[in-house]
């Protein structure tokens, strides 16, 4: 009597400890064959002068929330050239793509940050597939307020003097490259940076939204725009105007 019992544990046991063995060669075997995730395109955000990254955290929440890896890069404007940023800016997104390999990268500007964006890509080309990129009142012709207050303020906004409508940084960049779709939104009330001024040839949009220069991008529909531009590269055609550059828009050489 005394044998049977230990021998229907045995037995139990046994079965058992096969039972867990097939279930974990199964579960590997299902692991190796499951397909691995796709890297997720990653979106570069840079903020304007005088501002930090708090100022793109409405739209990096909102693009998080769309599944995008966001970099909400932080630079100083009170004394770096547009160089210096623009080549700070190549090392942090070279750093990011190699912690994590992505499909692309995204760009998403507001006002000066956009000027950095661009001569990133004319001076330190990227070493990942290039994207989409949204600027948001980009001061691409320069802009007639940096004319005004370079001479009092550039001792505190270094680059602002890089801003001006002739002469300067952004007057002597490339157009973007031609692999680069990008659109372009202005404020319609903006007193920093006109329509004009934020015209760029090769724009696949440029849109105008009721807002000035300091808060547009913390704006629902700027935020609709670009999240809508940057996954399929058009645009909302509901709450926004279509704007219309000069007839002849200088394309800086």
């Amino acid at each position: 009597m005394h044998g049977r019992p230990r021998t229907l544990v045995l037995g139990l046991f046994t079965a058992s400890f096969a039972m867990l063995a097939a279930t974990r060669q199964v579960a590997a075997q299902t692991s190796r064959v499951q397909p691995t995730r796709r890297p997720a395109a990653l979106v570069v955000l840079v903020h304007g002068m005088g501002r930090t990254t708090v100022s793109m955290w409405p739209m990096q929440r909102a693009l998080e929330a769309a599944g995008y890896r966001v970099l909400n890069f932080f630079y100083s404007s009170y004394g770096p050239t547009i160089a210096e940023i623009g080549a700070e800016l190549s090392r942090a997104v070279d750093a990011e793509v190699a912690a994590q390999p992505v499909a692309r990268v995204d760009f998403v500007g507001h006002s000066l940050g956009n000027i950095v964006v661009r001569w990133m890509l004319a001076n330190d080309p990227m070493r990942a597939p290039l994207g989409r990129m949204v600027m948001l009142s980009p001061p691409n012709r320069g802009a007639r307020v940096a004319d005004m207050f370079a001479p009092y303020v550039s001792w505190l906004l270094a680059p602002i003097t890089e801003l001006t409508t002739t002469g300067s940084t952004v007057a002597s960049l490339p157009a973007p490259p031609p692999t680069l779709e990008f659109a372009i939104v202005a404020g319609r009330d903006d007193r920093t940076v006109s329509f004009e001024e934020t015209c760029l040839a090769g724009a696949r949009a440029h849109l105008i939204v009721p807002d000035g220069h300091t808060f547009i991008m913390m704006r629902d529909d700027t935020i609709d725009i670009v999240k809508r531009f940057l996954g399929t590269g058009t645009i909302p055609p509901a709450q926004v105007a279509t704007g219309r550059c000069p007839a002849r828009v200088r394309t800086p050489s």
